[in-house]
């Protein structure tokens, strides 16, 4: 089989790329943060008054894997009703498009260019992190009531109070007064005290944690977040993966095998492409494969 016939037979299946299969930069090449720049997210990341900034993940990369992943399933179903399959196209700057949710819809309903805000809202105040005594934590007061709360946690009852914080359009207009406010606050605490404070009281909150706090969390353990799979070419013969993030009632997933080593599968994938074992031995003697 030719290299062009066994990218033909893949291709029939499901296409990922940086633009899509049609359209003019359809040939363009292209990466996560191409696309992320391209549809616009690095342009709303980043502090107000600093450059665009990329997320510390590739997320675009998994947000595009996550909507292929519903695709091939929906065309599964189909197939199942019509008996007829399909090919599933995709791309990086259409997945970025489509989760630009209300900044994107901003600009298409009411021509408002869009903003950086750090960790603030828009249109949400107070929303974000805020400096500790010896960190960071994130605090989302998102109507009235949380707000009151807030102010209640922090001893401060009387900033609920002020005509300028009195309801969310007030704290808008007034966003930078209020977050002069609650930064002091914060600061004059460790993240620790803070988190005492606010448990128990429904106030959504949340520190912001390093990868050893987030896999030591007692939730992450819980929710069996964490997994070990075999691996042959680790000294102790196993890893330790990420977990599945969806439970099921009934079925019980799990990550049954570690990575595989490079070109363990080589024969696999080509005698699936029809591809005889003589065929792929002949390839290997000659340093194909």
């Amino acid at each position: 089989m030719s290299r062009e016939g066994l990218w033909s037979y893949s291709s029939q299946r499901t296409r990922t790329s940086c633009y899509g299969a049609d359209g003019p930069y359809s040939k363009r090449a292209g990466y996560d943060v191409i696309g992320a720049a391209e549809g616009g997210l690095l342009h709303v990341t980043g502090e107000g008054d600093g450059p665009p900034t990329k997320p510390g993940v590739g997320i675009i990369d998994m947000c595009t894997g996550l909507y292929l992943h519903g695709a091939i399933a929906s065309a599964l179903l189909a197939r199942e009703k019509t008996g007829l399959g399909q090919k599933i196209d995709t791309s990086l700057f259409e997945t970025t498009i489509s989760i630009l949710a209300n900044v994107g819809m901003a600009w298409l309903n009411l021509a408002k260019e869009a903003q950086r805000w750090g960790t603030g809202h828009p249109t949400i105040v107070p929303y974000e992190a805020f400096t500790t005594k010896d960190a960071y934590i994130v605090v989302g007061a998102v109507n009235d009531r949380q707000f009151n709360l807030l102010c209640e946690r922090l001893g401060n009852t009387k900033l609920a109070e002020d005509p300028r914080f009195v309801d969310n359009k007030s704290r808008i207009e007034n966003r930078k007064e209020l977050k002069r406010i609650l930064d002091e606050e914060f600061a004059s605490k460790t993240t620790s005290y803070w988190e005492d404070k606010f448990d128990g009281s429904g106030l959504p909150y949340g520190p912001i944690n390093s990868m050893e706090k987030v896999f030591s969390h007692p939730q992450a353990i819980a929710r069996n977040m964490i997994q070990t799979v075999e691996q042959d070419a680790a000294v102790s013969g196993k890893i330790q993966v990420l977990g599945m993030p969806v439970k099921f009632s009934e079925s019980k997933p799990s990550i049954r095998c570690g990575p595989p080593a490079l070109g363990e599968h080589t024969d696999d994938v080509l005698q699936e492409v029809g591809i005889s074992s003589a065929t792929i031995s002949n390839l290997r003697k000659k340093g194909a494969i």
